[in-house]
């Protein structure tokens, strides 16, 4: 199994797995490592198109569900850790992405609506597609 394998099929599972959301959450910040040198895959507008995904899905379930839910940042952590790991350029660019999805809908939706809930079961699809088909065809 190689690098990109284990991390992506975590947050395929996970994009498919969680189901709707409902109330409030909280604002985390992912701060990248130093490091030397850089690999660019073919991957890597995926991986970014991803890391912007999670973000997205990140801000929306946590607007919907009192309790929060970590495990999104959690899930990019691990993928940054696994791809980028002496990589600063690579994973300042996939932190931004997360970023730049997480602060596209902080902008749009400040309470939990109907459209918000939509919007995060679409990005959500479209995560676990992506995750998959990254896996399925640059995995091994």
């Amino acid at each position: 199994m190689s690098k990109i394998t284990k991390p992506l099929l975590l947050t395929a599972v996970l994009l498919a797995i969680t189901g709707p959301v409902a109330a409030q959450g909280s604002n985390e910040a992912i701060v990248p490592p130093v490091a030397d040198t850089e690999k660019p895959t073919p991957y890597d507008d995926r991986l970014t198109r991803l890391s912007e995904i999670i973000g997205a899905v990140h801000y929306l379930r946590n607007l919907c569900k009192a309790d929060g839910e970590p495990e999104w940042r959690q899930s990019l952590q691990g993928l940054l850790d696994a791809e980028t790991r002496t990589e600063p350029k690579r994973r300042a660019r996939m932190t931004a992405a997360y970023n730049r999805g997480y602060r596209s809908f902080a902008s749009v939706y400040t309470s939990c609506t109907p459209a918000a809930v939509r919007a995060e079961q679409n990005y959500r699809i479209e995560g676990a597609t992506l995750a998959t088909e990254i896996t399925a065809r640059f995995g091994n």
